[in-house]
């Protein structure tokens, strides 16, 4: 695609309405012109919020004034449901892209509209309950790449393995944020015309941004004066924005001075990366219609913490200890750095939330229809991850589903129900270790460990296994932070050559390692299981 480089509007004044009609209408001419000069399939990013919407609007109704011999080249409109998207904008999102796919065939349009989810794995809920991935923060934002940016990505990768090339059409502005502003005007480098510039995340792809340099108040003035094309209803969305406002008020605008409502935000009911869902509290205060959403709110805020560590594992996911410095009034503290959340409160999680799926089920208006919040494919695969990684061999997830829900869990999985070890002897365990977290954790890491050998044709693998389980799980809480903290000091007097130091806490690790110990060459359990014993051993006494 050939193209040549435009000059750019920089500072552009606030436009009156005249003026915004009349850029709408040479905008028009630009899109119709991007649209014939070429064959690359366009992706238009739709997720029903005002500018999206206006986005796609101004797109259709500049297409649909094209004669039909032009109108060949197909626009796909992606939308990403998460699962865990606000449950009102999930539902109207979901009715738009409907009504969508029967107006571009009732007007022959070449639109084709798509509904994205993150692949099982991906999931908010496999990943927080299952995993135990702690609720996302700004330093440990896991949750966007899984849910929104991976499912588009792999879509939009498909069209450019079919076409060679794609071009994206999304409805970012300048004016939302200074963070985007700041963004975009770094995207200007790769400018190659108006509105438009190369994708440098995505090679073969380029970004057309047509509502680039509107503002909030412009947006609501276009979708407010002319009509949906494909049916839907502009003033409901226009209601659903002023519902998520905290005083349940949206101005007329009369001109630029006029305060909007357009600053109410949506996204998943669960995020924890802003410090309140200003939008669900709104629509819950000023609609008695929508209180029904309460659970949802509860659970989040209750994820929303300051300090969760007391409810995180001690040890990474993988089992390691890992400590980091932190200030605490002033003085450097060395604590170790908390993993997943522990299985007390993951269950706990996972009983929040189907009954929250209970109550809404109940109290939720018709024309939601069946709210889900986790579904049936997640819970098959949290309760694999409960089973198979974490060797949690208890199976408590059919129990507690059946406890809050009253139903019998069904899992698709071929042979999900058939299993060596169980409750029963997970409860003989917790006797045997008598409180005792860590030799529980041990011993079932153990026994859970065998047992997937077992099934396999090849052994290979299985001591390097049961090695991993004793170097995890072997010690005390107390004893592996402080194990952690012997090594730290030990690798930071080795690169500062301090002999006598490394000599001190290697002789402490060394002894922290044989305290249970006689013999002082490395043990495994290779050579544990198959020792030599002492003759002068006598097996009665």
């Amino acid at each position: 695609m050939t193209t040549t480089q435009q000059p750019e509007n920089k500072n552009q004044p606030n436009r009156t309405v005249p003026e915004l009609v009349e850029y709408i209408q040479a905008l028009t001419t630009e899109i119709q012109e991007l649209y014939c000069l070429d064959e690359i399939p366009w992706v238009v990013g739709y997720s029903g919020g005002k500018d999206s919407t206006a986005t796609l609007q101004l797109i259709w109704n500049a297409i649909a004034e094209l004669p039909p011999e032009k109108k060949t080249k197909p626009i796909h409109v992606i939308t990403t449901d998460t699962l865990v998207e606000n449950p009102v904008v999930s539902v109207w999102v979901r009715h738009s892209l409907e009504r969508m796919r029967v107006a571009a065939e009732e007007q022959g349009m070449p639109i084709q509209a798509h509904l994205l989810y993150p692949a099982i794995k991906d999931t908010f809920w496999v990943n927080l309950i299952g995993k135990g991935y702690p609720a996302p923060r700004n330093r440990m934002r896991w949750c966007t790449d899984r849910l929104k940016i991976k499912p588009t990505d792999s879509f939009i990768r498909e069209v450019i393995q079919t076409n060679g090339e794609v071009i994206l059409v999304l409805g970012t502005r300048k004016s939302e944020s200074i963070k985007r502003s700041i963004t975009m005007a770094k995207h200007r480098e790769w400018r190659i015309r108006d509105h438009m510039n190369l994708n440098p995340n995505r090679p073969n792809s380029m970004i057309y941004l047509p509502i680039e340099d509107w503002i909030t108040d412009e947006v609501w003035i276009y979708l407010n004066q002319l009509e949906n094309p494909w049916g839907y209803s502009n003033k409901d969305l226009f209601t659903m924005y002023r519902g998520a406002t905290a005083d349940n008020e949206c101005p007329l605008v009369v001109d630029t001075s006029t305060p909007s409502c357009g600053d109410s935000r949506f996204g998943c009911w669960v995020c924890t990366i802003v410090s309140k869902d200003k939008s669900m509290e709104a629509m819950i205060q000023n609609d008695e219609e929508k209180e029904w959403m309460q659970p949802l709110l509860d659970i989040r805020n209750e994820l929303d913490i300051k300090d969760d560590r007391s409810k995180r594992d001690f040890r990474r996911i993988w089992g390691e200890v890992q400590l980091f410095e932190r200030n605490v009034n002033g003085e450097t503290s060395v604590e170790p750095i908390h993993g997943p959340y522990t299985k007390y409160w993951r269950e706990h999680w996972l009983r929040r939330v189907l009954t929250a799926q209970t109550q809404v089920r109940q109290t939720a208006p018709k024309n939601m229809g069946d709210i889900t919040l986790i579904t049936l494919e997640e819970l098959s695969a949290i309760r694999r991850i409960w089973l198979e990684d974490k060797h949690e061999f208890d199976d408590s997830l059919p129990q507690i589903y059946e406890e809050v829900t009253g139903e019998v869990f069904k899992d698709t999985r071929p042979g999900a129900d058939q299993s060596i070890l169980g409750s029963d002897e997970w409860g003989v365990l917790e006797e045997i270790c008598e409180g005792d977290g860590m030799h529980l954790e041990l011993m079932a890491r153990l026994l859970d460990t065998e047992r997937q050998f077992k099934k396999k044709t090849r052994r290979v693998g299985i001591y390097e296994s049961l090695e991993k389980c004793f170097d995890t799980s072997s010690r005390s809480p107390e004893q592996a932070i402080a194990n952690a903290h012997l090594k730290r000091d030990l690798r930071q007097a080795a690169l500062e050559g301090d002999v006598a130091t490394i000599r001190e806490k290697f002789k402490q690790l060394s002894l922290g390692d044989t305290a249970e110990k006689q013999e002082s060459k490395p043990q495994t359990w290779a050579n544990f299981k198959y020792a030599q014993k002492n003759p002068d051993d006598n097996p009665d006494q």
